[in-house]
Parts: C-alpha cells; sequence; structure tokens
C-alpha cells in the first residue's frame, strides 16, 4: 500500500494515485467533501443528484470540481448504479445518442462499471463507502470506472469490467495499472452473514480477508478482496496500489453512508483518456 496523495485545488481536495499517475495518457481523481457549497447532510463538496441535496447547489459543486481538471459537463459519464456487475460499453454509438452522457441507463438495464477507448470522456462512478476502482490498459490505451460495494465485488465486478475490456479491445491484464480509491475499510465494516454468504459463495477463501468480531459478526475487507480479484484476473500486484483511506475513519474528508447514518452526500470518482498528441 503507497501513501495517498491529497491533491490541493481551487479550494478543494482530491485524492490521486501515483500508480495511475506514472502511466500517462489519463486524468484521474478521487473527490473529498472539501471544496463546495452544500449545507448539512451534504457538506459541502456533495456530487450525487439523488441524495435530497439542492441541485443547485450539486451542479455547482460538479461544476468546480471537474473545472478544476478543465472537464466540461458534456463529457463526464454517469451510470445508473445497481450494486451488480453490468459492464457498459462507451462506444461511438453511444456517445452519439440524443441527450449524451446523461445517466446511462438503457434496455440493457443499470451498470456498475463503464469501459472506453473514446478519448476526453471521464468514466465516473458515485461512492460514499462502497470501493471506486479505476482501471488503465496502457497498451490498447482503454479505461475503466469501476463500482465495487459488497455486492458487486461479491460478484466479481472489477473483473467483470477487464474481461469486457478484453472482448472489447483485447485488454491483456498485465498491462493494465489499477487504483483502488477511498472506500471503508476492514477496521470499520462490521457485517453479518448475508454478507459473508454471498462472499462464500463467489469466493472460498473469504476468511482470509475477515476477522471475528462479536458473535456472527465479522470485520470484512473489501479492498483487499478486490485487491485479490484483480490479481486473478491478471493485472500484476505491483500495479496495483490501494489508495488506503477509509469514508468512515475519515469522515471528515470523505461522505461515508455508514458513519453518516445513511443521509450523507457521494463523492465521484473518474478516469479520463488524453487524445493523442
Amino acid at each position: 500500500m503507497r501513501p495517498a496523495r491529497i491533491r490541493e485545488m481551487a479550494g478543494m481536495a482530491a485524492v490521486e494515485s501515483a500508480v495511475l499517475g506514472a502511466s500517462g495518457g489519463i486524468l484521474h481523481a478521487f473527490s473529498t467533501r472539501q471544496g463546495g457549497v452544500s449545507r448539512p447532510p451534504f457538506a459541502t463538496l456533495n456530487l450525487g443528484q439523488s441524495v435530497g441535496d439542492d441541485p443547485a447547489a450539486v451542479a455547482e459543486n460538479r461544476r468546480r470540481f471537474f473545472g478544476a481538471f478543465e472537464i466540461d459537463a458534456g463529457r463526464v459519464v454517469r451510470v445508473w448504479q445497481a450494486h451488480g456487475n453490468g459492464v457498459v460499453r462507451v462506444d461511438a454509438e453511444l456517445a452519439g445518442r440524443p441527450g449524451f452522457p446523461g445517466c446511462l441507463m438503457d434496455e440493457r438495464g443499470k451498470f456498475d462499471a463503464l469501459i472506453t477507448q473514446l478519448p476526453g470522456l471521464a468514466l465516473t462512478v458515485s461512492t460514499a463507502d462502497c470501493l471506486p476502482i479505476l482501471i488503465h490498459d496502457t497498451v490498447r490505451r482503454a479505461v475503466a470506472a469501476v463500482h465495487a460495494g459488497w455486492r458487486g465485488t461479491a460478484q466479481r465486478v472489477a473483473a467483470r469490467a477487464l474481461a469486457a475490456m478484453r472482448d472489447a479491445y483485447g485488454t491483456d491484464a498485465s498491462d493494465c495499472r489499477a487504483a483502488i480509491g477511498p472506500g471503508i475499510r476492514g477496521c470499520c465494516f462490521e457485517v453479518d452473514a448475508a454478507v459473508t454468504d454471498a462472499m462464500a459463495a463467489a469466493l472460498p477463501d473469504w476468511e482470509r480477508h475477515a476477522q471475528a468480531n462479536r458473535p456472527g459478526h465479522w470485520l470484512f475487507d473489501l479492498a483487499e478482496v478486490n485487491r485479490s480479484i484483480l490479481e486473478s484476473a491478471g493485472v500484476r500486484d505491483d500495479r496495483i496500489e490501494d489508495v488506503g483511506l477509509c469514508t468512515s475513519c475519515r469522515n471528515e474528508l470523505f461522505f461515508s453512508h455508514r458513519a453518516d447514518k445513511g443521509r450523507t452526500g457521494r463523492m465521484m470518482n473518474f478516469i479520463l483518456l488524453k487524445a493523442d498528441r
């Protein structure tokens, strides 16, 4: 685990990955809750539209955050997340639809991962304890943004995204770099049998990532599980970075559904492929 880089910019803070930054050819960031205009309980940089915040405040927060990276709102691609393992390929046909980007949900359903080879589009996932995972194929020049909560993790959503990149672009996972962003960690993520049963069905070695806490409850390390999933899919260990920041422990810096007892804002986490020069 490398120490996370927290970048201060225009009155805001964002987390960046050294592993992704070293690859070049992309922009990326994991947002925080600092530097916006929203009022409690969404104070202050809430980027989520569906949590009950003032829409004007959310729009201003998004303008500030993406503007700091010189990304126009019309280039920000979102999905309607479903806590599953659906993957959407953002291709020229999809990008040419009326109303694009909007919030992607169509006859194919809802999605928890996006992939593309199109430059200039910020693929985003929203989080407030779930893990954001950003992936860059440095050879085929493709990127992915993944939303991995416990349900998506049990369905190996990160591996599904890599498989979709392989099928669409010829991606070899060993050419990829990946960053696991801020999310609730094993120190704070207490789960019951509903979670461990789901994990056991998909991940036979789930107990390696859990610590018994009290009868019928465990402290579960989603980040380590997702690192194992990325490695088993072929991503090299030295090309995976876990930023190591717990959204619940660092509630002053991040929105946390658990720490804030369900009423809170959302971070947005993005990766954008730069155009060839």
